[in-house]
């Protein structure tokens, strides 16, 4: 169901939530699988992570708030080192970023993907190791690609002619020479929101293979002085759970790789297939296993690499949101909770927390889906389907479409909801002039402001008129 921006007054007469959701025979239970490993309900029925009780955390560090399992984050990071052990794992720095984060990347032995001098700065401020650096972007700056260059950046993955062109006498002029990765588009469009599917041609992502721009490409950054020729990335989207996209995405591009080694007598030594791996956000997903994609990506390439007699390259993969998604829920406090009467009798609950889509634009500018649970006290009434939505002038101001909740959640209860450590604190905004919230990390019963909440007079420090 499409999120309409007037909400419920477009809901279908009768309207009882998406097929997939169910109402729960126990509203307090965690759906273990949506949680940060180290998640679950105390004795109150108060949620807990890492061993301290959202409620003190509030108390201490307000809401909303998002709340980091670093024990989560961890494993995840050690579950894809390990199951892609022939393979190189690049953690995506857009999903969520911070000095922190990245040397845990560091200490977990992934490398770590990067698309802009924000980032850039990120990693090196925390002293992650330049050669583990992969730098993307379809428009890198002259100051960027300098500074990557500069910095010994492991890989810059170019995306267009200019950049190739600029590139090389960057890196001519300085005496240097950048390894690059060719990014090419397979024609696939993956299983996701059209937002985030980046292997379809039309869209601002990467070479085609289809009108030959690739091989053109290739051709190029061979002939260059100052670049290095690694290999090829695709990467075909966003949140995906079936791997036929990348067994058809690994054989257009093998076939290209083919093609150079025939034509050109090049013999690239890497090959990047992306990744985007999907995590369960509600009971509809069911991602796939570490151990489990690794098999299946590497059978794929084995067999093309195979079909088209070429040596197999090292393989990267980049598993996106799968690492630092799960490991974080963002806890809010209920303002208000609001009944509204619909046709023949029907009625929505709507839940108003103190956030909304300056901290979680996820719902509406891709529909994304959300659960959530009552996270300060045990309730004993009936589940009731209600929606949460946030304190921001807009009707699309929606955290969880649909959800059951307590009848009895009142204001000043705690929500939590799930999912939302990619993309949620990396896309915030002041929205409305709304300071963004905190990221708490929290481990063995410790927690440490890995990032503090903004101030209103950060925001007024930006403010030119201020005297």
């Amino acid at each position: 169901m499409r999120a309409h921006e007037a909400g419920a007054l477009h809901a279908d007469l009768g309207y009882r939530g998406p097929a997939w959701l169910r109402a729960p025979k126990d509203a307090n239970e965690l759906v273990k699988s949506l949680w940060s490993m180290t998640a679950l309900k105390n004795a109150d029925g108060a949620l807990e992570i890492g061993g301290l009780d959202v409620r003190e955390l509030v108390a201490e560090h307000g809401s909303p708030a998002y709340v980091l399992d670093e024990a989560d984050f961890r494993a995840r990071a050690r579950a894809f080192k390990e199951g892609f052990k022939n393979f190189d794992v690049y953690y995506a720095g857009k999903a969520f970023l911070c000095t922190t984060v990245v040397r845990w990347v560091m200490e977990e032995g992934l490398n770590l993907d990067i698309c802009s001098g924000g980032e850039l700065a990120t990693a090196l401020r925390a002293g992650a190791d330049p050669a583990r650096l992969g730098f993307h972007g379809n428009n890198k700056s002259v100051s960027e690609l300098t500074r990557a260059l500069e910095a010994g950046v492991g890989r810059i993955i170019v995306d267009s002619f200019h950049e190739i062109e600029r590139l090389d006498a960057l890196a001519v002029e300085r005496g240097l020479v950048a390894p690059v990765m060719i990014r090419v588009t397979a024609g696939v469009e993956a299983h996701t929101h059209e937002y985030i599917a980046t292997a379809h041609e039309d869209q601002k992502f990467g070479f085609s293979i289809t009108s030959g721009d690739g091989f053109e490409a290739v051709s190029r950054v061979q002939r260059a002085e100052g670049l290095e020729l690694l290999g090829l990335h695709s990467h075909i989207g966003s949140q995906i759970f079936d791997s036929s996209g990348f067994e058809v995405a690994a054989k257009r591009v093998l076939a290209l790789h083919a093609r150079v080694s025939t034509e050109l007598g090049v013999d690239m030594p890497e090959l990047d297939l992306g990744g985007g791996f999907g995590i369960a956000y509600t009971t509809q997903d069911d991602p796939s296993d570490p151990h489990q994609l690794a098999t299946e990506l590497g059978k794929i390439v084995e067999h093309e690499c195979k079909a088209f007699d070429v040596e197999v390259p090292r393989v990267s993969i980049e598993p996106g949101r799968a690492i630092v998604g799960p490991a974080v829920c963002t806890v809010y406090e209920v303002g208000t909770v609001k009944e509204v009467e619909l046709d023949a009798g029907a009625s929505r609950t709507y839940v108003s927390v103190d956030g909304g889509m300056s901290d979680n634009i996820r719902t509406a500018l891709y529909d994304a889906d959300y659960s959530c649970t009552l996270a300060g006290r045990r309730s004993e009434a009936e589940p009731t389907l209600a929606r949460v939505v946030g304190k921001h002038c807009e009707s699309g101001d929606i955290v969880v479409k649909d959800e059951f909740l307590p009848s009895d959640v009142r204001p000043g209860d705690l929500l939590a909801v799930p999912g939302t450590g990619a993309y949620c604190r990396s896309m915030a905004s002041n929205y409305n002039h709304v300071p963004r919230p905190p990221v708490i990390a929290v481990r063995d019963g410790q927690a440490r402001v890995v990032v503090r909440r903004e101030t209103e007079d950060d925001l007024l420090a930006l403010d030119m008129g201020v005297q």
